[in-house]
């Protein structure tokens, strides 16, 4: 619960510490003191938006801090999903709101986003303003409260775990069809991939290989040729060197017979003859390497099949066998998205029926529910003066949606044998105050959150209604810690812990100051509340009773 209020700077409040108790702490004050800046600052404590307007004039900043202690699982909850804990069974929610319209938030002094104030805010305080009446008077947030009447919500949350089932296989079942087009014309170009690299066959790193054996078999048919032509200059061809040094050693042979110096002469061109030979012989080995004119073609057309290809795809040989590999993964997961098409319409169909069972399963739940939901709000409106409103629930069914197919309403009727007729149709602002705790109380017993506040909840009552209303918070204060700012002595009188919120003002200042008022304090303040400033003796002793009178109504 709330133990403690801390602000400066907010608004006309320059410093206050403001200590609460369990049970029912009653704010009040002259209008215009400034009891709604503690809603305000609560507000912002609680991770809500803020505006600069809510700093002090002339202040830099304006400070709120909020002490809660214990500490529920809940709230435990939420700081572990955002890496925190808390020491001493206490939670300290801080907010600096700057005049700049800038605003910082911590938790136990550390920083904390806005988020999380607002999630641990959802754990801790639930703050009823006149606006909340709205709930009461928007058809479409009834069956929420209906739901959150019934203490078993197991079938609600099997029925949305099936919901949210049924509606992912309908997405995929509808991007599956979605893409059947787009997979049509997808599987024509992958069977053109298939024929045109699955005819080729492109083996690993065959393109390289091929460039390289080209190159071979091309050096090969210059070398060759190169080796002929030297071979037909020097044995060959019809003017080689071998045949003219034979001629031109028979004719040294004959000019030795009559030259004798010649004859070495003669040896050394017939050794060089010899030498010839063997080099036009070792020159004829670089013929014989050359592929065929056929082998040659073959290689050729080969490779400009796979380096075609390649270029196609802008890829090498092995990029081909992957992009072949890839578009038979492609083409069996096409095959396989129409078995996936087929068994997700029959599990869609499957889902359907079930979700619709449990959504008629819910429905007759809710039906039961709205029987002692209304009965037990009947009851609370009793006890707040409005013996004669019923309250009961109309069903309707609709499109199955994450609630269920039920669409609710809450009807009254305000005397016996008047038909019920919706809410906003006939309650007045009083009323719809009433109606509203009488569903807070309803709902106390199963709503975990430790803190109520009530802005003036009794707006548009007085007399005995403001009375029952009292003593309505008071009864809800066993369950709850409620805080209450009010302007009616029916309610402070039942409150367990009063606070006076004051307004000072100067020529030049205005001020606000809470006081926690002991038992004398209190019956003048109530004597105020009756009768205005000018407490007599009279309206003082008629303070002094009415606290005794609700003391009386309260005690067993």
């Amino acid at each position: 619960m709330l133990r403690e209020l801390s602000i400066e700077n907010l608004a006309v409040i320059a410093s206050a510490v403001i200590p609460l108790e369990e049970g029912f702490n009653a704010f009040t004050g002259e209008t215009g003191a400034g009891k709604s800046i503690l809603i305000h600052g609560i507000q912002a404590v609680l991770g809500q938006r803020t505006s600069k307007d809510l700093v002090r004039t002339g202040c830099k900043k304006a400070v709120i801090s909020a002490l809660f202690s214990p500490v529920s699982d809940e709230t435990r909850a939420v700081l572990t999903e955002y890496g925190m804990d808390c020491e001493d069974d206490e939670l300290l929610l801080t907010r600096e709101i700057s005049a700049d319209g800038g605003s910082i938030g911590r938790v136990n002094g550390r920083s904390a986003p806005a988020a999380l104030l607002r999630a641990l805010g959802d754990t801790l305080v639930n703050i009823h303003g006149q606006h909340d009446n709205q709930i009461l008077l928007r058809p479409e947030r009834h069956l929420d409260v209906l739901d959150q009447f019934g203490e078993d919500c197991s079938l609600l949350t099997e029925y949305r775990s099936e919901f949210h089932a049924l509606q992912s296989c309908a997405r995929a079942l509808t991007q599956l069809k979605k893409a059947e087009q787009d997979k049509l014309q997808r599987l024509k170009e992958l069977q053109v991939i298939l024929s045109e690299i699955g005819e080729l066959d492109p083996q690993p790193q065959e393109d390289a290989l091929l460039d390289a054996q080209y190159m071979e078999a091309t050096r090969a048919e210059e070398s060759a040729v190169l080796a002929e032509t030297v071979s037909q200059m020097l044995i060959k061809g019809e003017e080689n060197i071998s045949d003219a040094i034979s001629a031109a050693c028979e004719q040294l042979n004959r000019l030795a017979d009559a030259e004798p110096d010649a004859e070495p002469l003669s040896d050394r061109l017939r050794a060089l003859n010899i030498e010839l030979r063997d080099i036009a012989d070792e020159v004829s080995a670089f013929t014989g390497g050359q592929l065929s004119p056929a082998e040659f073609d073959r290689l050729n057309e080969r490779r400009n099949a796979v380096n075609t290809l390649a270029i196609r795809y802008h890829t090498d040989a092995d990029g081909l066998r992957a992009i072949y590999e890839n578009a038979l993964k492609e083409v069996e997961q096409i095959e396989t998205d129409a078995d996936r098409l087929e068994q997700l319409s029959k599990e869609r169909a499957e889902r359907l029926h079930r979700v619709t069972e449990l959504a008629k399963a819910l429905t007759a739940h809710r039906q039961k529910l709205a029987e002692r939901f209304s009965q037990r709000v009947g009851e609370e409106l009793a006890e707040l003066n409005m013996p004669r409103v019923k309250l009961s629930v109309a069903f309707s069914q609709g499109k199955l949606t994450p609630n269920g197919m039920d669409h609710a309403e809450f009807l009254i009727s305000a005397n016996p044998g008047e038909p019920p007729k919706p809410i906003a149709q006939i309650a007045s602002g009083g009323e719809l105050s009433r109606m509203m705790l009488a569903l807070k109380a309803v709902l106390a017993a199963r709503d975990a959150i430790p803190t109520l506040i009530f802005d003036e909840i009794d707006t548009g009552v007085s007399g005995k209604a403001a009375q029952k209303i009292g003593l309505k918070l008071r009864a809800l204060s066993a369950h709850h810690q409620v805080i209450c700012v009010t302007h009616l002595a029916q309610l402070a009188t039942q409150a367990t812990h009063h606070l006076l919120i004051e307004k000072h003002s100067t020529d030049s200042s205005t001020s606000t100051t809470v006081t926690v008022l002991d038992a004398e304090a209190r019956i003048a303040e109530i004597a105020r509340i009756m009768g205005g400033d000018d407490n007599s003796e009279l309206l003082l002793q008629t303070a002094e009773e009415a606290l005794r009178t609700a003391d009386s109504l309260n005690t067993p």
